[in-house]
C-alpha cells in the first residue's frame, strides 16, 4: 500500500514537471515570444486608451469649472450669441 502510495505520488509530480517544463519551453519559441509580445502590447495599448478617456475628462470637467467660475457660456462665447446673455440674467 505504502509504495502505491510513493509510486502515484512520483507519478503525479512527474505530470506536473513535465507540463510546467512544456509550457515554459513553449514560451521561449518564436511563435510564444511573438504571442507574449502581442499580448503585452494590446494591454498597453488599452491602459493607453483608459487614460487618454481619464484625461478627457477630467480635462472636461475642469474645463466645466473654470467656466462656471467665470461665468463664461460656452456656445454663447463661442458663436458670439447675444440672446444666451438675455437668457442667463445678463444684460445682453
Amino acid at each position: 500500500m505504502r509504495k502505491l502510495f510513493w509510486i502515484a505520488l512520483g507519478a503525479t509530480l512527474g505530470v506536473l514537471i513535465f507540463r510546467r517544463l512544456s509550457q515554459a519551453a513553449q514560451k521561449l519559441t518564436p511563435q510564444g515570444v511573438a504571442s507574449t509580445i502581442g499580448q503585452g502590447l494590446s494591454e498597453l495599448a488599452s491602459s493607453l486608451r483608459d487614460f487618454a478617456d481619464d484625461v478627457r475628462s477630467a480635462m472636461s470637467a475642469h474645463e466645466s469649472e473654470l467656466r462656471a467660475a467665470a461665468g463664461i457660456d460656452a456656445p454663447a462665447a463661442i458663436l458670439g450669441d447675444s440672446s444666451a446673455g438675455r437668457a442667463s440674467g445678463t444684460a445682453g
